[in-house]
């Protein structure tokens, strides 16, 4: 029966040098054919991902109208693209997996929310918005000292996790072969170039009245982002998350059943305001989490699997577009257009992913063989 390539390889790719698994990695280790690819080939995976990361963090949940979808991808592009391709680059040229991506993803969410636009620590971001009202629930889960809410740290640092992050850098990754999957696409003159348009765009969105507000958080408020950064940035740096483990023979749930409990967090986290919401929502995004690390350890976790926990939350905030008002007032043929737009780019991104692993292997293993 047909397989998706060893799960192994497609979390920790130095696995590949064991000579144990030699015949089986032997093709997905030969780098020649993809140094070969033209240049266009080459660079078609950043530019994707370098355009997706701006438009799954802003738009695929009906943050803007149809008719703002170029300028967030023109003015949004280098910070949260580049962000998306420094990240995904790092984990890969270190031969790390999905923990060092989502360490990584987080430590990005702190950095912009904390440190750039410092819309965590700014009472006043939303007030020119049509999400003015949300306010008074931030406020309900205020932290004392620090005077940020942990409710909008939650949502502001996990959609950057899911959104801008694991989302677009699963599907582009999905779309690839296994041959460069796993791969890095960037040598150290393509990173230089990266770092530099986010830095770029970084600087932009922080002088920008729109982007920061004219607000400044106070040094402690700055010193806490930033020590959380770095600590988060070490923690996804350590040597445990390049060595391979040996998959264990335990069952594996279909993907679909991995997608939704990533929904059930969704769900779960707006179930009550205040603290006790905040306890439900990370008690559920832990379980969860400890569920799917478990899970990907089995020998019958494929990159299926990792598609659908990767866009589950994708799927969801699509879903939600048609509920949910943009930032700004739009007419109400812009706001339909814009959410319709939000389903149709979804589903066909989710489903050609799925398309192309399936076509690439037929059956999906639920369980060790």
């Amino acid at each position: 029966m047909p397989r998706e390539p060893d799960p192994v390889a497609a979390d920790h790719p130095a696995a590949a040098d064991r000579p144990v698994a030699a015949d089986r990695f032997a093709a997905a280790d030969r780098p020649v054919a993809a140094d070969r690819l033209p240049l266009r080939r080459r660079l078609l995976p950043v530019v994707a991902l370098l355009l997706l990361a701006p438009w799954a963090a802003e738009c695929s949940w009906g943050g803007f109208a149809i008719d703002d979808f170029l300028p967030v991808l023109i003015f949004l592009g280098p910070m949260y693209g580049g962000a998306a391709i420094l990240i995904r680059e790092t984990a890969r040229h270190l031969g790390a997996g999905w923990p060092t991506i989502v360490l990584l993803a987080a430590a990005f969410g702190v950095l912009q929310a904390g440190l750039v636009d410092q819309s965590l620590f700014n009472p006043d971001y939303l007030d020119d918005t049509q999400y003015a009202e949300s306010r008074a629930a931030a406020e309900a889960t205020l932290v004392p000292g620090l005077e940020f809410s942990l409710r909008q740290a939650f949502d502001y640092v996990g959609n950057h996790i899911v959104l801008t992050i694991c989302a677009p850098i699963v599907l582009i990754e999905s779309f690839l072969g296994s041959q460069r999957r796993l791969r890095p696409w960037l040598g150290q003159p393509g990173l230089a170039v990266v770092g530099v348009v986010y830095l770029l765009g970084s600087l932009l969105v922080f002088s920008d009245s729109s982007g920061r507000k004219n607000f400044l958080a106070s040094p402690l408020q700055l010193a806490f982002a930033a020590v959380v950064v770095l600590a988060l940035v070490a923690t996804a740096l350590l040597p445990r998350w390049r060595r391979a483990h040996p998959r264990r023979a335990r069952p594996v749930p279909h993907p679909l059943w991995v997608g939704l409990l990533v929904v059930l967090v969704r769900f779960g986290a707006d179930l009550t305001p205040g603290w006790p919401g905040m306890a439900i929502a990370l008690s559920l995004a832990a379980a969860v989490g400890g569920l799917i690390a478990y899970w990907s350890s089995g020998s019958g976790w494929g990159q299926r699997h990792v598609l659908v926990a990767g866009t589950a939350g994708l799927v969801t905030a699509a879903a939600f577009a048609y509920l949910v008002p943009p930032y700004s007032p739009a007419s109400p043929a812009a706001a339909l257009a814009g959410d319709v737009a939000v389903t149709v780019i979804t589903a066909a991104l989710v489903g050609g992913a799925w398309w192309r692993l399936r076509r690439a292997s037929p059956a999906v293993p639920v369980a060790a063989s």
